[in-house]
């Protein structure tokens, strides 16, 4: 059962990390698109909004997500601990208790990257809300 104790270590530990990278990197990439934005260039209200909420989703469902994929390193954590008792045939604390603490382990990093994904999302979408807000204002609510 090493390979379901490698699997929470660098698999889903590893989607975790690999998902927070991403949502980090498209985090800025929106940021810097929204700094650098000229207003001027949309026609209309509809493809401004396509345009600032690219990305958004994928920021969004690692936010909602991460938790549960946190969830699964739990349970495959907590089914590796019973599958090491029953081998022993005893209960040995020192098995349970690492075990329990490597189930714990993942959860504690899908919160950790749900939280700040979420936070991320919402900063986002409400600067996108402004921005629509403000072509809004330059153009007499047009495409509305």
């Amino acid at each position: 059962m090493e390979w379901l104790n490698l699997s929470i270590d660098y698999g889903v530990i590893g989607i975790l990390t690999i998902l927070s990278i991403l949502t980090l990197g498209k985090g800025i990439e929106r940021y810097l698109f929204y700094k650098n934005l000229n207003l001027s260039s949309f026609s209309t209200k509809q493809e401004l909004e396509i345009e600032l909420s690219k990305g958004l989703t994928f920021i969004a469902s690692v936010a909602s997500n991460a938790p549960y994929i946190g969830l699964l390193g739990t349970v495959l954590g907590i089914m590796l601990t019973f599958y090491t008792i029953g081998q022993a045939g005893f209960v040995d604390t020192k098995r349970v208790m690492v075990g329990l603490a490597l189930a714990l382990k993942a959860t504690a990093v899908g919160l950790l990257v749900a939280i700040p994904a979420s936070v991320l999302y919402n900063y986002l979408l409400r600067k996108a809300r402004e921005i629509i807000l403000l072509w809004e204002a330059k153009n007499g609510r047009q495409g509305v």
